[in-house]
């Protein structure tokens, strides 16, 4: 696929991002867009089966709110749209769960929020993870990580670097392919259902329910449109 030459200077200007230490030295902002990231304690494994990543998917939609959270009662046999969790404390517009890390891109709504948010997910997770692994002690590293997606083109990359991250899991080798690279990565894509990749897709699921995209750029209007965004980065050579 040939680039024209704003979208090249996009990728060149984007790509070095990540080869700068994400930190989180600043107050999370109102109405400002952020990646957050965390990973397992000395790397280690935070999700050890498909039951792990379901949990964590749920608890990104039972801890986005004001109301306490009551491990008992609301994460057996409740879907999204059944439970009734009121205003959400922050918006979020991506994720992906890997083997030991997770990526969040988030809006902060109001001061605190982020924080106060993190704080519920990480707590309920590392509980559950350490009853049912009768373990005691810290999952996650100290402190999550955050980048500020201050400027458009490196908010919109965040929703390719995110949702790409499956392919590296499925085959580390994957941009070394040669034949049907673009064909292969979406059918892998596809069959990753633990990101919101599949929601970008229009594909029907309780867990869009997670997303506000409303809270985020029109970046993708019609159906085919993230996707499209998508091939752009899997074709983009990135030894240029």
């Amino acid at each position: 696929m040939a680039f024209c030459c704003d979208y090249i200077q996009i990728h060149t200007k984007v790509k070095p991002l990540y080869n700068i230490t994400m930190t989180r030295r600043y107050t999370f902002a109102p109405g400002e867009y952020y990646h957050l990231y965390n990973r397992g304690v000395e790397k280690r494994l935070i999700y050890l089966d498909d039951n792990d990543k379901e949990r964590f998917v749920k608890l990104l939609f039972f801890c986005n709110s004001y109301k306490p959270l009551n491990m008992r009662d609301r994460h057996k046999g409740l879907t999204f749209v059944e439970y009734d969790r009121g205003e959400r404390l922050v918006d979020i517009g991506a994720y992906c769960l890997m083997p030991n890390h997770f990526h969040l891109l988030i809006r902060e709504k109001d001061g605190g929020n982020v924080s106060i948010f993190m704080q519920k997910l990480m707590t309920a997770y590392t509980m559950y993870f350490n009853v049912k692994n009768q373990r005691k002690g810290r999952l996650f590293e100290s402190s999550y990580l955050s980048t500020h997606a201050n400027y458009d083109e490196y908010l919109k990359y965040l929703f390719a670097y995110i949702h790409l991250n499956p392919l590296k899991l499925i085959d580390s080798s994957w941009r070394e392919k040669l034949l049907y690279k673009e064909e292969w990565a979406q059918k892998a894509l596809h069959s990753y259902p633990y990101s919101s990749y599949s929601d970008y897709q229009g594909i029907k699921r309780d867990q869009d329910l997670i997303l506000n995209r409303e809270a985020f750029p029109e970046y993708f209007p019609q159906l085919g449109d993230h996707s499209a965004y998508l091939s752009d980065w899997i074709n983009f050579d990135t030894k240029v």
